[in-house]
């Protein structure tokens, strides 16, 4: 195969795929995004079952505060 009908295949693959690259594009303009009727937050799916507050573990906290400040350990 010749030098130049390489070439020109190869552009016109290439050309081929960036007019495929750009009809594929979608980029969203700016839009307001309002609520609409009596729902003013986000729905929750009907799947979802309430859950209990989640209580916090004090002797994980202690190790997260000592394992913050760093330093080095007391020698013994």
């Amino acid at each position: 195969m010749k030098l130049e009908i390489t070439r020109s295949l190869l552009l016109v693959g290439a050309l081929g795929v960036a007019t495929l690259a750009a009809a594929a594009w979608h980029e969203p303009g700016p839009e307001v995004i309002g609520s609409h009727g009596e729902q003013a937050s986000c729905r929750v799916p009907a799947n979802v079952q309430a859950k209990q507050a989640a209580r916090p573990d004090h002797d994980l906290l202690l190790f997260l505060f000592g394992m913050s400040q760093g330093g080095v350990s007391a020698p013994r």
